[in-house]
């Protein structure tokens, strides 16, 4: 049973990184990268200045939280209990992979913490926000980067499947925990507007029209 679900993870894999091309090359590595989500972040921000000071310190706190339990797991448990070697770290695939710049990441791949930490920081925000264009938002941009790591051959959809269980699980988690705080202490609840759900929708549009005008100019 693990040999033939083994088989589809592969298949799966080869399929995503054998559609590469100059201009996939270059827009994935770049949803891939930490910086990316620089806009997106600085919506968060400036949403949060717009609520009530104890109630914003709270949510910041939650998601610092959220993202170092969630990589925690994954980086720090589960990949090495599991220990199975990433598609780019696997001596049996060879040269049926393609690597992007180089870039092969750590050894070990199961579970990707890029997807637990996106979708634990993900699952939290949309819990507290309770916007639904916030909520799209997100969980697009959090699929986008799960994506960007099968495409750039560092991780399995398997590995990309356990870390979004562990992100949607954690953000679950630290929003209980959340609420609980704020029942026991008396905190403020946040009040988020339909501007506030266009702000991290435009950020995202923005964010990607970049990156997409970024990733054709090495084709031109």
């Amino acid at each position: 049973m693990l040999d033939y679900l083994n088989d589809i993870d592969t298949t799966a894999l080869l399929v995503v990184n054998g559609l590469h091309d100059t201009f996939q090359d270059a827009l994935w590595w770049m949803v891939s990268a930490k910086w990316s989500s620089l806009l997106l972040v600085l919506a968060l921000a400036w949403i949060l200045l717009h609520q009530n000071r104890r109630h914003a310190l709270l949510v910041l706190t939650m998601l610092v939280l959220a993202f170092a339990l969630a990589d925690q797991i994954s980086s720090g448990l589960i990949k090495n209990l599991v220990e199975r070697l990433r598609p780019s770290r696997d001596p049996s695939l060879g040269t049926l992979i393609h690597i992007v710049n180089d870039y092969r990441g750590g050894m070990y791949g199961f579970v990707s913490s890029h997807a637990a930490n996106s979708f634990a920081a993900s699952t939290l925000i949309a819990l507290v926000m309770h916007r639904r264009l916030i909520t799209l938002s997100l969980f697009i941009w959090a699929l986008m980067q799960c994506y960007s790591r099968i495409y750039l051959g560092v991780h399995y959809p398997g590995d990309i499947l356990g870390g979004i269980c562990v992100g949607l699980l954690v953000g679950w988690l630290i929003w209980c925990l959340m609420r609980w705080i704020q029942c026991r202490w008396h905190l403020p609840q946040g009040h988020y507007t339909p501007l506030d759900a266009t702000i991290m929708a435009s950020s995202l549009a923005v964010t990607l029209l970049a990156l997409l005008t970024a990733s054709l100019l090495p084709t031109l």
